[in-house]
């Protein structure tokens, strides 16, 4: 094992029911565990919901989370991606100042290169959409920081199993 502490990405499928995540938030604080971010909506079958979940910790220290996660009566399944096994996105809206041609070229350079796009604008600035994984979204707002963010907003990350790994099942398959 290693001593490392690194981010690790987190699926756990619940019975959807009310304080489920209460029950998950809770067996993190109550062991001194920070969740940097969490996803949590309805599967395909609706008596189950899916919370998607960063963390940072060593391998040990992950692996007694996911043996405490088992423990929760209702969690039925807790898959800890890996990154050549899983796809994850998070979202990022910003607006960026850009009143002058050269600050409105360079923004647009920046757009092109990394796949954004431009959801809204007015004369002096612009709000931009990114969706990729967490550390193009950090790279996108560094190359962003010289033009001046207006304001950001970024979701949690959300993630799902490459097709074709066998640790995943289909929701409901064997979790009742």
């Amino acid at each position: 094992m290693s001593s490392k502490t690194s981010r690790h990405v987190l699926s756990i499928l619940v019975e959807d029911r009310f304080g489920e995540l209460a029950r998950i938030v809770g067996l993190f604080s109550g062991r001194g565990f920070n969740i940097d971010t969490i996803a949590v909506n309805k599967t395909l079958d609706p008596r189950f919901s899916r919370a998607v979940l960063t963390t940072r910790g060593d391998d040990q220290i992950i692996e007694q989370i996911i043996k405490q996660l088992h423990k929760l009566v209702r969690v039925r399944k807790v898959h800890h991606m890996t990154d050549e096994k899983h796809i994850e996105r998070e979202l990022c809206l910003v607006t960026v100042r850009a009143a002058a041609p050269k600050a409105r070229e360079d923004l647009e350079r920046i757009i092109n290169l990394v796949g954004a796009r431009v959801i809204a604008y007015s004369p002096t600035a612009f709000t931009v959409e990114l969706s990729a994984p967490s550390k193009e979204v950090e790279n996108f707002l560094e190359l962003l920081r010289p033009l001046g963010i207006k304001d950001l907003c970024r979701s949690a990350t959300i993630a799902l199993a490459r097709p074709g790994d066998d640790k995943t099942s289909n929701i409901g398959e064997n979790a009742a």
